[in-house]
């Protein structure tokens, strides 16, 4: 409750949320088939948090997203497909998982993506500014799924 309320009165003015990088990030590619890039957590705020797996619409496209906090990232791997059926089961399945492991896999891979991160784009948002995004690999425009 404290955090909600800090966040709602301090960070809230200055980070955009998550779900607002990523539909500008998606909209500056020009809706790319697929994408996957990570994000600082301190960069954003986290509206999307208890999110593993979901659908997720960008101006009338739909995204298959795939998500996961890992320490000091968040990581998204979205692909673009026709919404299909409701993804609520594979959410609570892909969150009992990490309530499982501790969260310890998703830290790991955290860890790790603070050595193999390789490449970052600037992603500009409306109201604030731009914000950094990370790769492991520069991410082909291109390519399709």
């Amino acid at each position: 409750m404290l955090i909600s309320l800090y966040n709602h009165l301090f960070r809230s003015k200055l980070l955009p949320q998550a779900s607002e990088i990523l539909r500008c990030h998606i909209r500056q590619r020009k809706y790319p088939p697929w994408t996957s890039y990570f994000i600082s957590q301190y960069s954003c705020l986290n509206d999307q948090f208890g999110k593993s797996h979901f659908e997720f619409d960008v101006d009338g496209r739909n995204y298959h997203i795939l998500r996961t906090g890992c320490f000091p990232y968040i990581k998204y791997h979205c692909t673009q497909r026709m919404k299909t059926y409701d993804l609520t089961y594979e959410n609570r399945l892909y969150t009992f998982f990490k309530i499982f492991n501790l969260g310890i896999p998703t830290l790991m891979y955290g860890l790790a993506a603070i050595f193999l991160i390789r490449h970052y784009e600037i992603v500009n948002t409306k109201q604030h500014g731009s914000v950094k995004i990370y790769f492991l690999l520069k991410e082909n425009y291109g390519a399709s799924h």
